[in-house]
């Protein structure tokens, strides 16, 4: 058999993954020690050749052996994933604080979560300004300037008082202190977790229609 027989036979080996390392190992000095075997007295192989099948071996191993640990990776990969839906369906129907400036409101006008904000400072004023998805300011009222959270109850209505589209919502907080500087709020929602989702290989809760980050969670209660 030649070395482009040999090289083909490897790779269709590769391509199928029906063979592993050491397999490959027996099939090619096999094909090896045949070469030398029947070669010609008179008009031997040339050294070169056997020099380029060797290189030709190193990197189909290399290939082989990256394989195997892609394999090891990936598998490594999906049973972190599984293992982590299956603690995040723990989070199911409970209320939980998560650190997001946005809001999901359905189509009958509900909400399932409401929007916190925390102040690390006392402020001069506060307002507070609720953007639709196109970025479109629908809803602005003046909010608490005390220290700590704050709770904004928005009942899903523009300053008209009209019924706003479902959709999800974003709140800005501006506050300023005495001095004209700007004090600088922290945007929480509380609400129930309904759903769970690993398929992007972290672990995200769904709070009142809003995917959030584990990560992002800052407190969980019954």
């Amino acid at each position: 058999m030649t070395t482009v027989s040999a090289t083909s036979s490897s790779s269709s080996t590769l391509t199928k993954g029906a063979e592993n390392v050491s397999t490959i190992e027996t099939q090619f000095l096999t094909l090896l020690c045949t070469e030398l075997k029947n070669q010609n007295p008179l008009n031997p192989v040339d050294g070169s050749q056997f020099t380029s099948q060797l290189i030709q071996y190193a990197g189909l191993e290399q290939q082989l052996n990256a394989n195997t640990y892609l394999s090891k990776i990936a598998s490594s990969i999906s049973s972190v994933s599984a293992s982590s839906l299956s603690t995040g369906v723990g989070y199911i129907g409970k209320t939980v604080t998560a650190e997001t400036n946005k809001l999901s409101v359905d189509s009958s006008g509900s909400m399932g979560a409401e929007w916190v904000y925390d102040l690390p400072s006392n402020a001069a004023s506060t307002t507070l300004a609720v953007t639709n998805s196109n970025g479109k300011t629908i809803y602005t009222k003046s909010g608490d300037t005390s220290t700590g959270d704050h709770t904004f109850a928005w009942d899903a209505t523009d300053s008209s008082g009209a019924d706003v589209s479902a959709g999800t919502y974003t709140l800005t907080v501006s506050s300023v202190d005495s001095a004209g500087k700007a004090v600088t709020a922290s945007t929480y929602i509380v609400g129930k977790v309904t759903a769970v989702d690993s398929s992007n290989g972290s672990l995200a809760l769904e709070v009142g229609g809003v995917s959030v980050d584990l990560g992002k969670v800052t407190r969980v209660a019954a």
